[in-house]
């Protein structure tokens, strides 16, 4: 054991477990942070990084490309990103005098070249951006609108229609805008004075278990959360010195493509923008612009493992996955590797709440740590709570995941009440998910607490189940819920996503899982379905499919079949 910070406090070097305060500690290396009452925003740090004489110099800022769009081929180098960011900024500032860092600019827009320019401009401002799913209907929209209160809105033309009308809009694909991207900027820009506990971003929780939520993250979070990231990035690239070109299949929206974003800024990388996802077209983006990293989500892991699709395109670029969004099986990631065995996984764990970042994987060692999250991420620590008792668990024990650390969010915007609930006195968030760390410091995702399926005395996590689902071969996706059982009280069931051509029966798929765990996990009932409803990070909506009409006609339809197929297979 090695002694640490005081003769009191003694951390195991393996797990960074502390058995005194049954805390574990990160095991990377200190990061350090710029000081807290530093004026600072996240912007002005990401741009001091890019122009950091280990990351660019101006000559190649001139030369090297940000961002490229997908489908047009129509690309920003950085010098011309970064004169548009202060283009539309002396615009904004011109149009909106007021606007300040007490402000929200909501967002409601498709990937585009434009979306980068206008959130760097806006976190430059200090105005706090809270971009939303452009699929969101105009009853989400209201809701969201209500948390933030935004002073202004951006939109293009065709989705502004769901915005309320009282709110002042500013269409991404009028010739207004693109003329403010292009505006002279008449002598040195001065960035807003920021400070680093304002508001940067509000960003909207996925709403797995319950009304979408609006997560307040500072600058002072995300200052945290990419300092780390390239820290460790610029360790790796002094050793493979090598140019990243990441393709985004992340909407801009959501917690991980807001982030990423930001983070290839700071690293000087290039980025690949799709504006709608399409699985073939990604194939021909990585082929077409020799793309090495594609932040991805485990359903799409999935499919790269599984379809023949793959075959067909010149992937030998590709370098490297960083998968974040659900837990990810051992069974696909091994399958994956098969086929592309010069990739790596690199898996990872966060939330909104986290700023998207909380464990990852670091290294080809680590990587073949499959089913695992990673160890703690720098500058943070965890706590695994019993659910029942509240007490805080060694390794190899499961409970629920707290977490703290600098980029935890302030809270909810709008709801004190979920803020309470969330985040305790002394900083701790507790996430929800039932998760425990092995000997060695690695954390491992059961599932949601609140999605565990309760059979008699026993809880079943569907995703252990869903997990052996994608593993068959045949199974191109699966989704797995509690169903009622007068008996047990829930019994799982199953949402089946076959490949296509695949004659593999129900009772075969039931079987295959039966062989594979104990009695009360066994499927019970099997579901055919053409596709499952997903959140943009790749979450399976378990919620959803209990909810919906389909899944209520079939229970109550199925009930009593179900009942009596529970009790003579259990």
């Amino acid at each position: 054991m090695a002694d640490t910070q005081s003769s009191h406090i003694i951390i195991d070097p393996r797990n960074g477990f502390c058995p005194q305060t049954k805390i574990y500690h990160s095991l990377r290396p200190a990061v350090p942070l710029p000081p807290p009452s530093q004026p600072l925003s996240i912007i002005q740090y990401a741009l001091s990084l890019l122009h950091s004489p280990t990351t660019a110099s101006s000559s190649t800022l001139s030369t090297t490309i940000f961002l490229i769009d997908s489908a047009s081929g129509r690309h920003l180098t950085y010098s011309t990103f970064l004169q548009q960011v202060a283009s539309l900024s002396s615009s904004l500032k011109a149009l909106h005098p007021s606007l300040s860092n007490k402000d929200v600019a909501f967002v409601l827009s498709p990937p585009s070249l434009h979306i980068p320019v206008l959130y760097f401009s806006l976190l430059s401002l200090g105005v706090a951006l809270s971009p939303s799913n452009p699929s969101s209907s105009p009853s989400e929209i209201d809701h969201q609108i209500r948390l933030t209160k935004p002073a202004v809105a951006f939109a293009t033309s065709d989705i502004s229609r769901k915005l309320p009308a009282n709110i002042p809009v500013i269409l991404l694909d009028s010739p207004q805008f693109l003329s403010m991207l292009e505006s002279k900027v008449s002598g040195p820009t001065n960035d807003a004075a920021v400070n680093q506990s304002d508001t940067a971003a509000i960003l909207y929780s996925s709403g797995t278990t319950g009304k979408v939520k609006g997560v307040v993250i500072t600058h002072r979070n995300l200052i945290a959360l990419i300092a780390g990231l390239y820290h460790n990035k610029l360790a790796k690239d002094e050793e493979e010195n090598t140019h990243s070109v990441s393709l985004f299949t992340l909407p801009l929206f959501h917690v991980f493509g807001f982030f990423m974003l930001i983070r290839a800024a700071s690293m000087g990388e290039s980025v690949v923008l799709m504006e709608k996802f399409d699985f073939v077209k990604m194939l021909e983006a990585v082929a077409r612009h020799r793309v090495t990293y594609i932040p991805v989500t485990p359903p799409l892991v999935v499919a790269m493992a599984k379809s023949d699709l793959v075959d067909k395109y010149d992937l030998s670029s590709l370098r490297s996955l960083g998968c974040g969004g659900a837990p990810l099986g051992k069974e696909v990631s091994e399958r994956l590797r098969k086929k592309f065995p010069h990739v790596e996984i690199f898996q990872g764990y966060g939330l909104t709440e986290t700023s998207g970042g909380a464990t990852r994987t670091i290294g080809p060692e680590e990587a073949t740590r499959h089913g695992s999250a990673g160890r703690l991420s720098e500058n943070m620590e965890a706590k695994i709570v019993d659910p029942q008792t509240g007490e805080a668990l060694p390794p190899g024990q499961r409970g629920e995941l707290w977490l703290r650390g600098p980029a935890v969010m302030k809270g909810y915007a709008g709801d004190d009440a979920a803020t309470a609930a969330t985040l305790d006195s002394e900083g701790w968030l507790k996430t929800g998910d039932l998760c425990y760390f092995d000997s060695d410091g690695f954390l491992f995702i059961v599932d949601r607490l609140k999605e565990l399926i309760k059979y008699k005395a026993y809880q079943v996590p569907p995703a252990e189940l869903e997990h052996l689902l994608q593993s068959i071969p045949e199974v191109a996706d699966a989704a797995v819920i509690p169903y009622p059982d007068e008996e047990a009280g829930q019994i799982p069931m199953a949402y089946i996503v076959r490949k296509p051509g695949s004659t593999i029966s129900a009772t075969e798929i039931m079987d295959s899982i039966a062989k594979q765990v104990a009695p009360y996990k066994k499927i019970s009932r099997e579901d055919p379905r053409r596709e499952l409803v997903k959140s943009p990070a790749g979450k399976i909506l378990r919620r959803e499919l209990v909810s919906s009409p389909a899944g209520k006609i079939l229970r109550r339809e199925l009930v009593s079949l179900a009942c009596s197929t529970a009790s003579s297979k259990l």
